[in-house]
């Protein structure tokens, strides 16, 4: 997070979906609900580096079910945060007005009969949630519970917030949950500060673990270096240019072919240019060549994939193999380098981008499916036996964002793929890169071994 700064209210972002206007607009609104179509909200986002005050002018709602150190702790956070008009601990609901953000801790529920508690809180405050409200659900992680009703009850949260997502995606709101495991307490601002703003505009219906961890120090990326790789455009582009906003000097790795648009990105962003093809022999030792000359790596985001589409009968060898090299084994080879060589600073940030295609699987895309699910299964590995103190191995899972390459689509493809998730559209690169820029703060030490899908909560493989 960089210093405080005046806060500006976040705004919707043109996404070049024309549905998104003409279910607003005033008379062709009530047409695309009269024909039972989808009618999206714009979502607002926000823009530049992330404020030490990050909510600051939303106004939020805190309950619980007892006076517990997670009340507590969210309760400090949230107020260090900006958050205004918190209600007084142990009201039944959140306070009369517009609501930007409500937060339930049901650490402390451990009965059957307790649950309606959930209900008692968020239900009073639906009708008021602002446009991209959040909701956000704590609670303890079922298997560190012994009693079977407490496991229970807390396992009951998931369901609740998945459906209580479903409900508020129509009105462009999300609902989340953060499974905490004792003494995770301390770890709190930092998820609060994304899965709370704007910056989580795309993300919904999702859960993630927090674990106890030293939370170290300071705020932002400011003398750390990054390399994202695949960066001269797409994805790549946007977590370079995210990363590059809280002050990390990028390294921006891809192909040869795309030299040009890698210069002139690594120019804009005062950053080191790599033109470099991942899947060479010679590909892990460029990097550290690279990377001794900065001193080391912060943060490292393996972006760069490829997809090469057939179903399985009529795929080639080539095609298969071209999809695993850039997609898993290239990670894997680079990763070796670099621990290798050392190279991986203490409180290092790892971030592999999967995909809901190795979520869910996807017809014609069995290599792509494999190679990103593969990723899933390194990254809860990696992170129990991480190469340096402190540091984290996380990954992202985009569902339908608005690139390039879904442009390509054929429309009726395009617009299931848009449609079929509680917000009802696509996403936006920004909303990739916010989380990973959120996994690559120091914050985030708490979030190890994780997977956090950017879907809109989408409707399969949920």
């Amino acid at each position: 997070m960089s210093p405080a700064a005046p806060h500006a209210r976040s705004t919707p972002t043109p996404t070049g979906d024309r549905l998104i206007a003409l279910a607003a607009g005033r008379w062709t609104g009530p047409l695309i609900r009269a024909l039972g179509l989808p009618s999206p909200k714009a979502l607002p986002r926000e823009t530049g580096p992330l404020q030490a005050v990050a909510l600051a002018g939303r106004r939020g709602a805190l309950g619980g079910t007892g006076m517990t150190p997670t009340l507590q702790a969210a309760e400090a956070a949230l107020r260090a945060l900006g958050v205004q008009g918190l209600q007084e601990q142990g009201q039944a609901g959140p306070t009369d007005g517009p609501l930007d953000l409500a937060v339930f801790d049901a650490t402390g529920l451990v009965t059957v009969a307790a649950l309606d508690g959930l209900r008692r809180f968020f239900a009073p405050g639906l009708g008021r949630l602002r446009p991209g409200a959040r909701l956000l659900l704590l609670a303890r992680a079922p298997d560190t519970l012994t009693a079977p009703e407490a496991a229970a009850a807390a396992q009951a949260c998931e369901g609740f917030m998945r459906s209580l997502a479903k409900e508020v995606g129509r009105r462009g709101a999300t609902a989340n949950l953060l499974w905490l495991e004792p003494g995770s307490e301390a770890g709190l601002a930092a998820p609060l500060a994304f899965f709370g703003g704007p910056r989580s505009a795309y993300v919904s219906g999702r859960t993630l673990r927090l674990t106890a961890a030293p939370i170290p120090a300071g705020h932002g990326l400011g003398g750390r270096t990054a390399v994202v790789t695949g960066a001269a455009r797409g994805l790549g582009a946007a977590t370079a240019e995210r990363l590059a906003a809280e002050g990390a000097r990028v390294l921006c790795v891809d192909v040869p072919a795309a030299g040009e648009p890698l210069e002139a990105l690594a120019r804009r962003l005062a950053g080191q240019a790599l033109a470099l093809d991942i899947t060479a022999a010679d590909a892990g030792a460029r990097l550290v060549a690279a990377l001794q000359a900065a001193g080391g790596a912060d943060v490292v985001v393996h972006n760069a994939g490829i997809t090469r589409d057939r179903t399985l009968a009529r795929m080639s060898e080539a095609e298969w193999n071209a999809v695993l090299a850039v997609n898993l084994r290239a990670v894997l080879g680079l990763d070796a380098a670099l621990d290798a060589a050392g190279l991986w600073r203490p409180g290092a940030r790892e971030v592999c981008l999967s995909s809901i295609s190795g979520i869910a699987g996807n017809g014609g895309q069995t290599n792509y499916a494999a190679s990103k699910a593969a990723l899933l299964g390194y990254v809860a590995a990696r992170a129990r036996q991480a190469p340096a103190a402190g540091m984290t191995v996380n990954a992202v899972a985009p569902g339908f964002i608005e690139t390039e390459m879904t442009a390509r689509i054929p429309w009726m493809i395009r617009e299931a793929g848009r449609r079929m998730n509680a917000l009802a559209q696509g996403g936006q690169p920004q909303d990739v890169a916010e989380a990973i820029a959120f996994l690559a703060q120091p914050g985030a030490a708490g979030v190890n071994g994780q997977v956090l899908r950017v879907c809109g909560q989408a409707l399969l493989g949920a």
